[in-house]
């Protein structure tokens, strides 16, 4: 017999949420039509004047990519001159006749052709030189624009012809890879030109930037501003490029009343949109006449006037009804929603009667509480996955150190040397037993240290004083945690491959600094080749000294995170330094 309580509900009939709705619109269909007609056509006639704006302006956008576009690629022809070593460090070569002549004629001359014949405009290189025993190549061009005469694409001048004048006094200090300008200098202006000026400095002495040469490199507005076509924004319209004192660098379809109009943005006869050239001191502006922006708005002012009017009442009935009936229980589904998003699956949501709003609460909840438990148990796999991978990177550690130990052990007992047999097999229990730790994957810094000396004192029976070895901790770090075994192969591999002669110098280096604990592995030893060093974690095709790197930098950063590992610097014939950084716990 079952009680009252125990009985299944019986369902509830209710009326669908769409039901709810499509009432709700029907009631709306009586509303007043005739009150918000105005409002209506001020809406209509706004929106089609900003998507007629809005295609103005990605119009703008092209011509301004266009122009960009050749502005970048005149200072791509600079960067060919501005980063060549070569041609930097010729042009510091001051020796006269034969050499500067030759270093002329096979490679400045070449290097300039090259760079001007790279692009298919129109460009008028002048490479201006410090170093007066290169001799000049220039053409006279008898007061002709030089761009017009075929074949005469660049001119190579002593600096001192430009030291007096102004544009080159007043430029801007150098600042590596750029400072540059865009200016109309000389005859710039006569001929519709302008002029890229930069300077070449020093590459090999990057600290002081000095100067050794100055380039200009001269192009047609026309060209430059080939794009900039006052038809692709419509009849009637003017396009203008301004630089920062209100000059007019260039303009397409200007008249004299346009040009008046310029810079008046509250003038009601024209839409102007400034849009400002990135990485220069420009604007691209457009002048549209309003009368473009009216003609559409006239052709939907009677209709709109009506369906807006009709639109504004039915929203604000809509607005009230919904928002009083429905808005509520949204909000709270919204909630626990956001809740969820968040990471907060605790939040629950209930609702009373039988509709969808309390179906959605109650597959939110079972949601919530279902996902919460997926949550932790991922979790508490991830855990457990991430202490068996640092386990089984541990177990990897090289243990061709014990093979080479019991070699030497056995070549010692072979010549009868028993003190240092035994002194070596002492140095070996030793240092496994630092290094097995009671089973331990986190020992103190202070005992990793040690590792490192008992590796090191069974070696230094091996070489005896052709390794020499100092340790400089600081006392502050001995204490601190650290995974095991972190040191000591860096260590070993400066006796496996660091070799340079017969003498080898090792220095290891531990210090603090703003809670992360430094440790340091230096040799005075050969060095890493550049493709090694630059491939050193990537793990394709190295050798054993790149696996033994990448299982000590994979433990750390499985045990501490991202943020730390190892870091290497090495240099060919000047010693390796490898960097270890892990957080500093007690």
């Amino acid at each position: 017999m079952h009680t009252p309580s125990m009985l299944p509900q019986q369902a509830r009939k209710y009326m669908p949420f769409g039901i709810k709705l499509l009432i709700s619109y029907m009631l709306l269909i009586i509303a007043p039509i005739f009150a918000l007609g105005y409002f209506a056509s001020e809406i209509m006639t706004d929106s089609i004047r900003a998507n007629a704006t809005n295609t103005f302006k990605g119009t703008l956008r092209q011509i301004e990519d266009n122009v960009i576009y050749k502005l970048e690629d005149t200072t791509r022809l600079s960067d060919l001159l501005y980063y060549d070593t070569t041609l930097s460090k010729q042009l510091l070569h001051y020796e006269e006749g034969w050499v500067s002549y030759e270093a002329t004629t096979k490679l400045l001359l070449p290097k300039f052709r090259q760079t001007i014949e790279s692009t298919n405009r129109s460009v008028w290189l002048t490479v201006y030189l410090r170093n007066e025993t290169l001799p000049e190549v220039y053409y006279d061009n008898k007061n002709i624009d030089p761009l017009l005469v075929k074949g005469t694409f660049f001119d190579l001048l002593h600096l001192a012809r430009i030291a007096d004048k102004p544009w080159y006094r007043s430029y801007p200090s150098e600042k590596y890879g750029e400072t540059q300008q865009w200016e109309q200098i000389e005859d710039d202006s006569r001929y519709n030109r302008i002029s890229l000026l930069r300077r070449l400095v020093d590459l090999n002495d990057p600290a002081n930037l000095d100067e050794i040469g100055f380039i200009r490199m001269s192009v047609y507005l026309k060209d430059l501003f080939q794009s900039v076509d006052h038809n692709k924004i419509g009849a009637g319209s003017t396009l203008f490029i301004t630089d920062g004192t209100r000059n007019i660098l260039y303009s397409s379809g200007a008249t004299e009343h346009t040009r008046e109009q310029l810079w008046d943005d509250a003038n009601a006869d024209y839409l102007v949109i400034r849009q400002p050239l990135p990485g220069l001191n420009w604007s691209l502006t457009a002048m549209v006449p309003s009368s473009v922006l009216e003609e559409d708005t006239k052709k939907v002012k009677m209709l709109s006037l009506v369906i807006c009017s009709v639109s504004c009442v039915l929203i604000m009935l809509v607005a009230y009804f919904v928002s009083r009936t429905f808005s509520r229980r949204v909000l709270k589904v919204v909630s626990v929603l956001q809740s969820f998003r968040q990471g907060d699956f605790q939040r629950r949501i209930h609702y009373s009667g039988n509709d969808e709003f309390t179906t959605i609460a109650s597959s939110l909840n079972e949601l919530g509480k279902k996902t919460q438990n997926l949550i932790e148990e991922v979790y508490t796999t991830n855990l457990k996955k991430k202490e068996a991978e640092l386990e089984t990177l541990q177990a990897q550690i090289n243990p061709h150190f014990l093979y080479n130990t019991l070699s030497s052990i056995s070549r010692l007992a072979k010549f009868g040397e028993v003190d240092k047999q035994h002194q070596m097999v002492m140095n070996l229990a030793k240092f496994y037993r630092l290094s097995l730790n009671e089973g331990q994957t986190i020992i103190p810094i202070g005992k990793e240290i040690e590792q490192v000396r008992a590796y090191m004192d069974i070696q230094q029976i091996k070489y005896g004083d052709r390794v020499q070895i100092g340790y400089f901790i600081s006392s502050e770090i001995v204490d601190l945690n650290t995974v095991k075994l972190i040191v000591q192969p860096f260590v070993e591999n400066v006796l496996e491959h660091a070799w340079r002669g017969d003498h080898i110098q090792i220095r290891v280096t531990g210090y603090l600094e703003e809670n992360v604990v430094h440790l340091l592995v230096e040799d005075n030893g050969n060095g890493m080749p550049r493709e090694v060093l630059d491939n050193i974690f990537s793990g394709d095709g190295l050798q054993r000294v790149g696996y033994g790197i990448r299982n000590v930098h994979e433990r750390i950063q499985l045990y501490y995170g991202k943020e730390y590992g190892v870091a290497i610097t090495s240099e060919a014939g000047e010693g390796t330094t490898v960097h270890i950084r892990i957080p500093a716990e007690p």
